[in-house]
């Protein structure tokens, strides 16, 4: 970094950092240089000179990576604004070193035509916060029967098309949604669980759930589901998105899959990472999830499907539940946690706990989508977009839930000790968080 180098208006220099970027597998000493919003300078080893007329941040050693990108997040705009906002869920993801979040399609109305893609993307930017895109619905009004208008969104912006939680019963619809799909490359995802063995259920079968007397659902569902899906994948050629696998059986059939050539990916919740079924406890709704907390021995196949890079993607799976839809009997409390905030110090457990390499830990979260997305995002490098995280990898924290940006408090994390603090977000070259 030359102290000649022409700097424009505005701009800032993080030295003295921690580099760590999985698009280049580069983990050392360096310093970024960002003007207009863009990266301008990656100095990897240290810089020996300060660039003048420029903000200087001194990282002291700490963390800088790629913004946090998140494509499964929920809110409750437009139609359920009490929930979750826009601007409360776009503060959320900025606290949480996330510059980019995914909304999801089962708003009311649900995401299913240009206007409501477009609708999201322009009320995101109007907040100047972080990156808001959206995700389309596959079928109309999510009703898994009439395929949506999924060329139209596609070229509005939308950046995938799945009905979120709902399956898409029908075989025929899916193979049409499928087969239109890969005519222009888009992704379809979908949830691997089959319907008539999950409907009404609430926890995975198993002796805890016997004797808790609450609804199983076996965990082969997923992997039953999931032969379905890929089946489709490999008749039509579609791009395909496996939305939060969770058991050890589905990553087996995902493994069988990729050998035989299919272009899949797979996404997984950091919920499914870091709890399992057991934390489930005397009832606790704050751990009532969808798809329902797993064995321990799911969770440590997920945790090995990290470290081997067969998970593409770690999501927050923000979904965001008022107190009245969670304090309930089990059974009936609505599923779903928020995570936009507790994503990062949740995910770097992997880390400090499992020995997960930083990198392989950050890459589903930043590289792993931006690729599956095809976004101009997830690297440090000269030209990208100055999205950022500062963070210190081994702060303790103590996650607060009544403290969360979320309108909505409902953290399994509540209370949970971990390490990692967010201290600076970067969006297009802007601090949009900063808790040093």
């Amino acid at each position: 970094m030359t102290a000649a180098q022409p700097i424009a208006p505005k701009a800032l220099a993080i030295v003295n950092a921690r580099l760590l970027d999985p698009a280049s597998d580069y983990d050392g000493p360096g310093a970024v240089l960002i003007a207009n919003g863009r990266i301008v300078e990656v100095i990897h080893g240290q810089a020996t000179q300060r660039p003048e007329g420029v903000q200087i941040i001194d990282a002291e050693g700490r963390c800088l990576a790629p913004g946090l990108i998140d494509i499964r997040v929920k809110t409750g705009e437009p139609g359920n604004e009490p929930k979750e906002t826009l601007k409360s869920a776009s503060l959320s993801a900025a606290a949480g070193g996330v510059t980019t979040i995914v909304v999801q399609p089962d708003t009311d109305p649900a995401i299913d035509d240009p206007a409501m893609i477009d609708h999201i993307q322009r009320r995101g930017a109007a907040l100047d916060l972080v990156h808001v895109r959206a995700a389309g619905a596959a079928t109309q009004a999510r009703d898994g029967e009439r395929m949506a208008e999924i060329g139209l969104m596609h070229e509005a912006g939308a950046l995938y098309f799945t009905d979120g939680d709902r399956v898409i019963r029908n075989t025929r619809t899916l193979q049409r949604v499928m087969s239109y799909a890969a005519s222009f490359n888009a992704l379809i995802a979908c949830r691997p669980t089959e319907p008539w063995l999950s409907e009404g259920a609430v926890a995975t079968s198993g002796e805890l759930a016997t004797r808790l007397g609450l609804s199983g659902a076996p965990a082969i569902a997923e992997r039953i589901q999931l032969e379905r899906d890929l089946a489709l994948v490999e008749q039509t050629g579609a791009r395909f998105l496996i939305d939060q696998i969770s058991t050890e059986g589905a990553l087996e059939t995902l493994a069988r899959a990729r050998a035989r050539g299919l272009e899949v990916a797979a996404s997984a919740s950091i919920n499914h990472l870091c709890f399992n079924e057991i934390d489930i406890g005397d009832y606790r709704t704050f751990y009532r999830l969808d798809p329902p907390l797993r064995a321990e021995s799911d969770r440590q196949a997920l945790v090995e499907a990290v470290r081997d890079g067969l998970i593409d993607v770690i999501t927050s799976a923000h979904c965001p539940e008022p107190a009245e839809n969670k304090r309930r009997p089990f059974a009936e409390a609505q599923p779903g946690a928020v995570g936009l905030e507790t994503l990062l110090p949740a995910a770097l457990t992997l880390h400090h706990e499992y020995g997960v390499d930083l990198l392989d830990v950050l890459r589903p979260m930043t590289q792993g989508p931006a690729a599956l997305l095809g976004l101009e995002a997830g690297e440090l490098s000269q030209g990208a977009p100055a999205d950022l995280v500062l963070f210190d990898a081994g702060a303790p924290v103590v996650i607060d839930a009544a403290t969360l940006r979320s309108k909505s408090k409902n953290s399994p994390f509540d209370g949970r000790r971990l390490q990692g603090k967010v201290l600076l977000t970067v969006v297009s070259g802007r601090i949009v968080h900063d808790a040093r």
